[in-house]
């Protein structure tokens, strides 16, 4: 009966190998490191008196509350559930089913191959260069053949940013022919870094943002796009119509007040501090071979045995991700920043493991 109804499915979707998120990998242990989450948690208010109701389309306090805190206008956003459903609606919104093509950079963050496949939309691979980097050259060379180009920065896994200059190039030559797609879903780690001030000049360029990372609401699934009041529209065309639960507005307006601001910007203070001292401490290590720039809340980290290091850590407690069977990155290890108390854990069991 079963396989009945699997063939009732999709041929894509049947033969779709799922995101396999941290969540859905599992683990077991004390120490969580594997979700590039905040490591705390903060407190708010929430008023029950309409729950009753159907949200706001787009929460005016948050839409709002996250245009002033990027610097953009109020109708250069739209808040999504995750920056993972504003990576879908583009597809699905720009791309027709069969035809058109997407470019992503790997290694990279698994959602757009996901998303693409479930739509299904074509994927053409452009590998990051040598200094994993994107090779702007060979993507403008194809970009008559694809709709839209995601390019993460930070990119995850490897940290690395993009070329503002490069970045321009690009996006003028993409003129009339894709959308370039800039996910800074953890640009709060290197603000200086972000795309934002484009998007004055370019229409194809759309900004991802979320929630999730800095601001510590990883449970609340609240992303952003920015982009151009066109490009805004026509994303309101294809996403559902309530998008925002009345508790989660409640909650990321009160994340973007003055105050909220606050806590995030000593958060990543602090984080970006314990990144660096962390890495110091690594780079002091005999197992390890190489740290990639860390400019979001994570470390990549390649081993000479990451299977030994990934799996005696797990059998005390430390749940660590592994993307050694990721291409190029054999060895390697990403290691969220926790707090002090789960670093100095966590130092301390690579110390031993490694001696």
């Amino acid at each position: 009966m079963s396989q009945q109804i699997t063939k009732l499915a999709r041929k894509t979707v049947q033969e779709l190998t799922p995101y396999q998120s941290a969540r859905r990998i599992g683990g077991t242990g004390d120490i969580w490191l594997n979700a590039n989450e905040a490591p705390d948690s903060g407190h708010y208010a929430l008023d029950c008196s309409r729950l009753n109701r159907y949200p706001e389309f787009q929460p005016t306090a948050v839409i709002n509350g996250y245009a002033d805190y990027a610097g953009v206008n109020p109708d250069n956003v739209i808040t999504t559930r995750g920056a993972d459903e504003a990576i879908e609606l583009l597809i699905r919104t720009f791309c027709e089913p069969g035809i058109d093509s997407i470019l992503i950079n790997p290694p990279t963050y698994g959602m757009y191959e996901v998303s693409a496949e479930t739509c299904g939309v074509n994927i053409i691979k452009q590998n990051l260069d040598a200094n994993f980097d994107p090779d702007y050259d060979a993507i403008a060379a194809q970009l008559d053949s694809v709709k839209i180009v995601f390019l993460c920065a930070p990119n995850n896994p490897t940290g690395n940013l993009l070329d503002s200059a490069r970045l321009t190039d690009l996006l003028n030559a993409a003129k009339d022919k894709a959308i370039i797609v800039c996910d800074e879903a953890y640009i709060e780690f290197c603000p200086e870094a972000s795309q934002v001030s484009l998007l004055q000049d370019f229409d194809n360029l759309v900004i991802l943002r979320t929630l999730s990372k800095a601001f510590a609401l990883a449970s609340l699934r609240c992303g952003f796009a920015l982009a151009s009041e066109t490009v805004i529209d026509l994303l309101s065309k294809v996403i559902p119509p309530y998008p925002v639960p009345e508790p989660v507005a409640q909650i990321a307006s009160q994340a973007l007040t003055t105050s909220g601001i606050q806590i995030m910007t000593d958060r990543v203070a602090q984080l970006n501090g314990m990144r660096s001292a962390f890495i110091d401490e690594l780079n002091q290590l005999a197992g390890v071979e190489k740290v990639f720039p860390a400019t979001g809340n994570y470390v990549l980290v390649q081993f000479n045995n990451s299977q030994k290091v990934f799996s005696l850590l797990g059998e005390q407690g430390i749940v660590l991700r592994d993307f050694s069977s990721k291409a190029r990155l054999e060895n390697c290890i990403r290691i969220t920043l926790g707090n002090a108390a789960e670093m100095n854990s966590t130092l301390s069991a690579l110390k031993s493991v490694l001696s």
